[in-house]
C-alpha cells in the first residue's frame, strides 16, 4: 500500500479534487507504474461531465506514461525500472477478440472497474478505464502496459497511449485508407489531426479536413491535409466535390459532435467508407436511409482506439517519430501539474487546445 495523490470526480459535470490516497500493491498479473506524464483526452472529459454514465467517485486518465515500480505475481515482458506506456486496452490474450487481432474488444479481461484505490476514509474509487492514470501512481494489468524507450519526452510520449494510436489507427487499421485515395478527416483536434498524420503515412492523394475553426485547418495543414473546408460554410460537402468530385472512399469523423454525423455520408464515393472514431453523448442519435447506402455499396464502421495491437504498432509509431514522419512534440499545447488539472480540462474545453498534459 502506498500513499498517493488523485484528482478524484465525486460529482459529475464538477471540478475534480486533489486528494490523498492510497494505491494497492500489485496483484496477479499486475503492475504499479510511477507516472512521468498523462494527457486529457476529450473521453476523460465525456465521463467527468456524465456523458457516459458510469459510477462515481472515481479516477479518471487513461493516456499515460511512466517507470515501473512494481510488478505483481506471474508478470512476464516488463520489470521493475521499465519505461513504460499506460493505455486502456486491456487484454485476455485468450478470447476470439484477441486471437483475431483486435484487443481493442477484448471479452476476456474488462474488470470489475473497482482497481486497487481507496480514498482517506476507506472508500473504494472506481479506477475508470481500467487505469485511473490522473495520478501519482497506478496499478493497470500487464496487458495495459508496452514498453517504450527513455529517450522520447514524456509529455509527447504519453500521446502514443490513446489519442496517436487512436487516430493513426482509425486511418491505417479501420479504413484501410491506400496510396491515392481521397480521405475526409471530420474534426481537427488531437485525434483528428492524428488521422490526418495516418492518412498522409498510407498515402492518401487528398486529405479534405473539415473543422469550425479556420485557425485548426491551417494547423490540419501542419500535420498533413492537402486541403480545409469550414463546416459552418454552406453545404460543405459541395465543396468537397469540387475538390475531389467523386467523393471520399474514407470519412474519419473525429469528433463527438452529433451534428458532424448527420451530414458524413454526403462526402463518401461510391463504395466508400465513413469510420466513427469520435463517440457522442450516450443517447444521442442519427438518421440515415438504408437504401442509399445499399445502392452505393457504402459503409459505417466504428473504431475504437485505432483497433490497435500495442506490440505492434507502438514499436513502428516510435521508429516513424524517430524519423520525423509522425508528429509527436507539436500535439502538446500545454503541460501543467497535477494542482492545475481542472484548469487544464478547462483549457481543453475551448476546443483551440491539440493535447494538455499533466506532468508529475
Amino acid at each position: 500500500m502506498t500513499s498517493i495523490k488523485a484528482a478524484v470526480c465525486r460529482e459529475f459535470n464538477a471540478p475534480l479534487s486533489v486528494e490523498t490516497v492510497t494505491l494497492a500493491n500489485p496483484g496477479a498479473g499486475e503492475v504499479q507504474v510511477q507516472m512521468e506524464a498523462v494527457a486529457i483526452c476529450d473521453s476523460d472529459i465525456s465521463y467527468i461531465d456524465g456523458g457516459w454514465g458510469g459510477e462515481l467517485p472515481a479516477v479518471y486518465g487513461h493516456e499515460g506514461v511512466g517507470h515501473v515500480r512494481a510488478v505483481g505475481p506471474g508478470v512476464q515482458g516488463v520489470a521493475e525500472g521499465d519505461r513504460v506506456l499506460v493505455t486502456l486496452i486491456r487484454a485476455c490474450r485468450e478470447c476470439t477478440s484477441c486471437s483475431s487481432g483486435h484487443p481493442a474488444y477484448c471479452e476476456g479481461t474488462a474488470g470489475d472497474g473497482t482497481g486497487p484505490i481507496t480514498d482517506a476514509a476507506g472508500a473504494p474509487l472506481l479506477n475508470a478505464m481500467n487505469c485511473g492514470a490522473f495520478a501519482e501512481a497506478s496499478t493497470v494489468h500487464v496487458s495495459q502496459v508496452v514498453k517504450i524507450p527513455d529517450t522520447i519526452p514524456a509529455e509527447s510520449a504519453c500521446l502514443l497511449s490513446c489519442g496517436v494510436i487512436t487516430g493513426v489507427g482509425a486511418a491505417i487499421n479501420s479504413a484501410g485508407v491506400r496510396p491515392g485515395q481521397t480521405v475526409v478527416v471530420i474534426g481537427a483536434g488531437g485525434v483528428g489531426l492524428n488521422a490526418i498524420q495516418g492518412a498522409m503515412i498510407a498515402g492518401a492523394a487528398r486529405i479534405v479536413a473539415i473543422d469550425m475553426s479556420a485557425e485548426k485547418l491551417e494547423i490540419a495543414r501542419e500535420f498533413g491535409a492537402t486541403d480545409g473546408i469550414l463546416a459552418t460554410s454552406n453545404a460543405p460537402w459541395e465543396t468537397l466535390r469540387r475538390i475531389a468530385p467523386k467523393g471520399a472512399e474514407a470519412v474519419l469523423l473525429c469528433t463527438g459532435a452529433i451534428q458532424a454525423y448527420r451530414g458524413a455520408l454526403d462526402y463518401l464515393a461510391p463504395r466508400g467508407k465513413v469510420v466513427l472514431v469520435g463517440m457522442p453523448h450516450v443517447g444521442q442519435t442519427v438518421a440515415y436511409e438504408p437504401v442509399n447506402i445499399a445502392s452505393a455499396g457504402q459503409g459505417i464502421v466504428g473504431s475504437k482506439m485505432g483497433d490497435a495491437v500495442l506490440a505492434r504498432d507502438i514499436p513502428w509509431m516510435i521508429d516513424l517519430y524517430r524519423q520525423g514522419r509522425l508528429k509527436l512534440d507539436e500535439l502538446v499545447s500545454g503541460r501543467w501539474a497535477l494542482e492545475q488539472i481542472n484548469e487544464a480540462i478547462a483549457d481543453t474545453k475551448t476546443g483551440g487546445a491539440r493535447r494538455n498534459v499533466i506532468l508529475f
